[in-house]
């Protein structure tokens, strides 16, 4: 009798977990951030460990961030199941050994996103500051 109880338990609880996640996916499909189509202007800024800064301004169709910056030749990286993980910004490549990595933001706030999920509007800014520490 114990048994049955604690099998119904499992099997409650499994189907509430399913039901819960179903209704993540809904709202983050219904509620994220879309795409624009057509042309727009993006600028991409980078800016080093010693403050210095150069701005990039970028006319493209892309409807994500990397595939705006990788039109221009501007990052590479290393694909993972995530995504592209960004090693190399405007030629310079981020030292590991120095817990240097690149942290992309906008008006100053790190994006949630990695780049192949951020979609990109008409005058957007981004930084793109590399950072050290972990």
């Amino acid at each position: 009798m114990e048994q049955k109880r604690n099998v119904k338990k499992i099997v409650v609880s499994c189907i509430a977990l399913v039901a819960i996640i179903a209704a993540m996916f809904f709202v983050y499909k219904t509620f994220m951030a879309k795409p624009v189509e057509g042309s727009k202007e993006i600028v991409a800024e980078v800016i080093l460990t010693d403050g210095t800064s150069e701005s990039f301004k970028i006319t493209t169709d892309a409807e994500f961030l990397r595939e705006a910056l990788e039109e221009e030749k501007l990052i590479s990286g290393t694909e993972t199941d995530y995504g592209l993980y960004v090693t190399t910004v405007n030629g310079i490549t981020a030292d590991e050994s120095k817990q240097e990595w690149w942290n992309f933001s906008q008006k100053g706030e790190s994006l949630m996103t990695g780049v192949d999920a951020t979609p990109i509007n008409d005058g957007d800014h981004y930084e793109i500051t590399l950072m050290v520490g972990y």
